[in-house]
């Protein structure tokens, strides 16, 4: 029962209504039968590219303000034609189970036989899974947008689940049907017109290109409605190529001049085989139970049903600052006692039997606690109980300590809402020594983040990273393996104190001071120093990230959705007064930018770091390079800000800029399988300089010329879930050698841009 339960909150956790609906009262004139052929009609492409052209003047966003609610549903159920028949299966298997002769069973096999026949009675019952949101969605051009979520309601759970309160929708997205960039992945057809609501629309028919059959006009697997006057989406009509394997529906309105999305369906197959090898199918069987199994079995699809109903439409509203306080999501009621007003239609029998049933078997499963525990797999930590285990800490590699083995903790909310210790430990297998540090957060509010953290540390870092300060867990891993091919390390001891605040949604701060003593563990002097000092600084960070969404959870802040752009600054001065060893200036800043133009998908990194005074080396600025420096081939997993032919731990500045540009080609196919692929042109590129390279008594080189590197990358590599990358060095540091300017890079493609 759990297993699927958590199924579904795994896929709706990330889920997006993909673009289409239905129920417009359609009145429509005989459409002509088309000879499907293997390119699109001129015609319908002609007004498909007008649609685009207009897609944002038409949008809702394009006005000064809005106002409407939302009521979204998403359910986990069989197939509505096959409940009676699997109900009468069950009857039969659970009868004939009773005519075999009894055999002796295990007091495991047993319970699990009998909790087996509860849950298949239970599924021919009730829904598996059931879910409620109602939402009130303002917008202001001046303010941005703020979703009040009115009521919440899900089935088996007690706490409300805020990840899975905060999914999205795709009523501000551009159908995935109608994207130029996707054209060549379906075949579209103008075949008629005909009147819906009084105005007269186009209607577009269209196939999937890997769908080459002929003649039949069943075998197309969608319709485009498009309004004529506006060239407005109207509606979209969507089929697997399959039979059953899912259909999608989406239907706008038009009111104020604009096309508002009013409805949404949504209907996936999730799985074939829940119960299709008897009641019992986990216990060992023997040679004939199993051949009576095959031959009684049957197959019952399993399918996620998503509806969502957008109303009460107001245009040019009053709206004032006040209204757009706090994050993206406000969370008015979250435990259902308020949805039924916002119900757009009343719960079948199976869905009031649902939150009986469910709920009933919530506590004997454990529902609550694996879903947080899903939940927080998310955030990559596991959650047992009171304690959060940090799973970017449990395995690691570098240069200096080879694999990196330890354990990371963290009491969470349910320990206290205010309080939350945590620590930390790691042990190098090369350089076998361990590493630890602990801290605690102290809550100054439950409303937004706004903490204090003190906290100890004894640990081991490769010198000259970028400051990563506010990074999310998703850049933090794709950054993890810069210092893969790095073995200038050094040790820092120590202590800090912050304080973090989030002065608007898209605004966050954090001060702190630290003092820690630090140790090169290569051979270094500094200015005939020696290679430890004492060093007492105060940090400075900020993030601007104006157009990201990000909702209060008891957990703290939660970011639902990354956008663009992003802005990190941070400011370390370092104090000579306060037992400090020297007085230096470091800054580093990074900017990111993603936008997208008829000619494909455009990403932007643009950083760069400066430091003034004294300081070892260490805080001082390595280049990021990934390569291994040898003679063989270099390969390796790509890194937020890291070169795939640049030697590691080679390069070090006082003062740099650095860039990463890459740009995806508007062009999408499909090697096998189901994902689409496509191709990304990138370009890396860092210059910079170093004042006085003397003072630092190790073997290095300063980057003063332009380093660059070009590459391609296959986005879903034959249609895997990794994105495989070539690179070749171009410019002043290019050399004779091949194998030193060519590099290969594994991506995995969740990591995203």
């Amino acid at each position: 029962m759990s297993k699927y339960y958590l199924l579904l909150l795994a896929l709706v956790s990330n889920f997006t209504f993909s673009q289409t609906n239905n129920n417009g009262e359609v009145k429509t004139k005989d459409i002509e039968a088309v000879i499907l052929q293997d390119k699109s009609d001129p015609r319908a492409l002609e007004i498909l590219r007008k649609v685009n052209n207009n897609y944002l003047f038409n949008s809702p966003e394009s006005l000064p303000s809005y106002s409407y609610k939302s009521y979204e549903k998403i359910s986990l159920d069989f197939d509505q034609d096959s409940i009676k028949a699997y109900n009468d299966f069950i009857t039969q298997r659970i009868d004939s189970l009773k005519r075999l002769p009894e055999r002796p069973l295990k007091a495991t096999e047993r319970k699990d036989s009998i909790e087996s026949v509860q849950f298949a009675k239970l599924a021919g019952q009730s829904k598996l899974f059931l879910w409620e949101r109602a939402s009130e969605i303002l917008f202001s051009s001046k303010y941005g947008e703020k979703i009040n979520i009115l009521d919440n309601k899900i089935s088996g759970l007690k706490e409300p689940l805020y990840e899975l309160m905060a999914f999205r929708s795709n009523r501000t997205q551009i159908p995935k049907e109608i994207k130029e960039e996707n054209r060549n992945l379906y075949r579209y057809f103008l075949t008629d017109s005909l009147d819906i609501d009084g105005r007269e629309n186009y209607v577009i028919r269209f196939r999937q290109t890997n769908y080459r059959e002929t003649a039949d006009k069943k075998k197309f697997t969608g319709y485009i409605y498009v309004d004529k006057e506006t060239f407005g989406l109207k509606k979209i009509e969507s089929n697997s190529t399959i039979e059953n394997e899912g259909s999608i529906t989406s239907t706008w309105i038009y009111n104020g001049g604009k096309w508002f999305l009013l409805k949404e369906d949504y209907k996936l197959k999730l799985n074939n085989n829940l119960l299709n090898t008897g009641l019992n199918p986990d216990r060992k069987k023997n040679k004939e139970e199993k051949k009576r199994d095959h031959e009684n079995t049957k197959k019952f699809g399993q399918y996620a049903y998503a509806t969502a109903d957008y109303f009460d439409f107001k245009t040019n509203i009053n709206s004032s600052s006040k209204d757009f306080q706090g994050y993206t999501i406000d969370v008015k009621n979250s435990d259902g006692t308020l949805i039924d007003q916002y119900r757009t239609s009343e719960l079948s029998k199976r869905e009031e039997e649902t939150y009986v049933t469910i709920d009933s078997l919530s506590s004997k499963y454990k529902l609550d606690r694996k879903a947080k525990a899903l939940t927080g797999l998310l955030k990559g930590k596991i959650r047992v109980g009171i304690i959060d285990f940090d799973l970017a800490r449990v395995i690691g590699y570098n240069k200096y300590e080879h694999f990196r083995l330890g354990a990371g903790i963290k009491l969470n909310e349910r320990f206290s809402k205010y309080i939350s210790p945590d620590a930390y430990f790691a042990y190098g297998i090369y350089d076998e020594k361990f590493k630890f540090g602990a801290g605690v957060d102290l809550r100054t509010s439950l409303q937004k983040n706004s903490f204090f953290r003190i906290e100890y540390f004894n640990d081991v870092m490769a010198a000259g990273r970028f400051t990563e300060n506010l990074w999310n867990f998703r850049m933090k891993i794709m950054s993890s393996g810069v210092a893969i091919n790095n073995n200038v390390f050094y040790r820092y001891q120590g202590f800090k104190v912050s304080y973090e605040n989030d002065l608007t949604n898209g605004l966050t701060v954090n001060v702190a001071a630290k003092k820690s003593e630090e140790q090169s563990l290569f051979a270094y002097n500094y200015k005939d120093l020696g290679n430890q000092f004492d060093i007492s600084s105060a940090v400075i960070t900020l993030k601007y990230s104006p157009k990201s969404k990000n909702i209060m959870t008891p957990e703290g802040k939660f970011t639902y959705e990354q956008n663009f752009p992003e802005v990190y600054f941070n400011y370390e001065q370092g104090f000579k007064g306060l037992d400090g060893n020297f007085n230096f200036s470091r800054f580093d800043v990074l900017f990111t930018q993603n936008f997208k133009t008829k000619l494909g998908v455009t990403g932007i990194r643009a950083y760069g770091g400066l430091l003034v005074g004294d300081a070892p080396i260490w805080k001082n600025f390595t280049m990021n390079g990934l390569a291994n420096g040898r003679n063989g081939l270099n390969f390796n997993l790509t890194s937020y800000l890291g070169f795939a032919t640049m030697e590691g731990g080679k390069y070090f500045n006082d003062r740099f800029a650095g860039t990463y540009l890459t740009h995806r080609l508007p062009w999408y196919f499909k090697s096998f399988g189901k994902n689409v692929s496509s191709f990304d042109f990138i370009y890396r590129g860092v210059i910079g300089d170093m004042k006085n390279p003397e003072y630092h008594q190790f073997e290095f080189e300063k980057l003063d010329h332009l380093y660059n590197e070009v590459g391609l990358e296959w986005n879903n590599f034959l249609s895997s879930q990794f994105n495989l990358g070539f690179f070749y060095r171009v410019g002043h540091y290019n050399t004779s050698s091949f194998k030193d300017n060519f590099a290969i890079q594994f991506k995995l493609k969740l990591l995203g841009f």
